[in-house]
């Protein structure tokens, strides 16, 4: 699987899944809270802090007409121009914000909604990109972000397998491969049992990179899913508390509830581990509880062995219950009391027939 880097850090298979915080507009018009959040994210183990860089003109037009209204869901009755007017982070706060991020020694990068966006976020430094699940199918938006040579991260909510495969060959197209998807449901709240993450496997199988998960849903559940069914990156929206009333508040998680997310990750990432047989070091001290060879009745040399004087129990001093068919009929080389563990040597030519035999 094609892997790539972001800020140094590694991002596939073999690494530690690359947490997001989304802050949206949990800022809730507020600069002071937007760089609480930004510290906040830090300290509940967040690997990087996203923003959005739009404004209600750069992503729609002020109309009233049925076309912008929302009927139904978390912003039932908005309409698109009011409510993304409520969300956007305000361009002139995004320079420090991204100097904040750098200060708590976390990640930064934003979601551009036009080119216009893409413009500025080159001219602050923004280091890498997201594109929402919506504007993925934007192939024109998609390749001048990708012209950049950043690396980009793709929520994939609502697109068809060939939606997903025309926008990887969008950015392919530009010689970026620098590129994560992200299995989405674009439903706000999203509910666990409509994620299918299994799609995830899928989605590695077919595209060949990172492979992420984009989580609206509530608590962390999909999330510890989601890395356990292999995905590299984890994005979930991130607010101080959903008292504070905005756009984004009713379905995002608490620093609290973050901190104990990825804490839940990296408890899957550990138990996942890596591919590996036989007898592990915490392990070693059990290996004698396994089943081997005894002598289960006194027994003089020459004696024959049957299963009435060796038998298969544990521990597991002895030879392995495999040889047992070979042992017996076999004759005993010496005495051997009831209770001892049986050993090649105790056994009238066992060694030099298992040579013979190209054992």
């Amino acid at each position: 699987m094609h892997s790539f880097q972001i800020n140094g850090r590694a991002i596939g298979d073999g690494h530690p899944a690359y947490i997001i915080a989304e802050m949206s507009g949990n800022h809730a018009g507020s600069m002071e809270r937007a760089k609480e959040l930004i510290h906040a994210a830090k300290e509940a183990g967040a690997d990087c802090i996203k923003i959005q860089t739009y404004t209600p003109d750069t992503i729609t037009i002020d109309c009233d007409k049925p076309y912008f209204q929302i009927k139904d869901g978390t912003w039932e009755g908005e309409n698109l121009y009011q409510l993304y007017g409520k969300a956007y982070t305000p361009w002139e706060w995004q320079a420090e914000l991204l100097e904040e991020a750098k200060k708590a020694g976390i990640d930064f990068f934003s979601t551009p909604f036009d080119c216009s966006a893409v413009d500025f976020l080159e001219e602050i430094g923004c280091s890498f990109y997201k594109i929402a699940s919506f504007e993925m199918i934007d192939i024109p938006l998609l390749q001048y972000v990708a012209s950049k040579g950043k690396p980009i991260i793709m929520s994939t909510g609502i697109g068809t397998l060939e939606e997903i495969g025309e926008a990887v060959a969008a950015v392919y197209e530009t010689g970026n491969r620098q590129l994560a998807i992200m299995k989405c449901s674009s439903a706000y709240p999203a509910k666990p049992e409509e994620m299918y993450l299994s799609t995830i496997a899928d989605m590695k199988e077919r595209f060949r990179i990172p492979v992420g998960l984009s989580d609206h849903s509530m608590g962390s559940f999909s999330a510890e899913i989601g890395v356990a069914l292999g995905a590299n990156l984890i994005e979930k929206h991130f607010c101080i508390s959903r008292e504070i009333e905005n756009p984004d508040s009713s379905f995002s998680m608490t620093a609290e509830e973050f901190g104990e997310m990825v804490k839940s990750v990296r408890a899957v990432e550990a138990a996942k581990g890596v591919v590996k047989y036989g007898v592990q070091k915490q392990e070693e001290k059990n290996v004698k509880f396994r089943r081997s060879l005894f002598v289960v009745e006194d027994m003089k040399a020459g004696d024959m062995f049957s299963g009435k004087n060796v038998r298969s129990i544990r521990p597991g001093y002895g030879m392995k219950p495999k040889f047992l068919p070979e042992v017996l009929g076999k004759r005993a080389a010496a005495d051997i009391e009831r209770g001892e563990p049986l050993k090649p040597e105790m056994i009238e030519g066992f060694e030099e027939e298992r040579k013979g035999n190209g054992f």
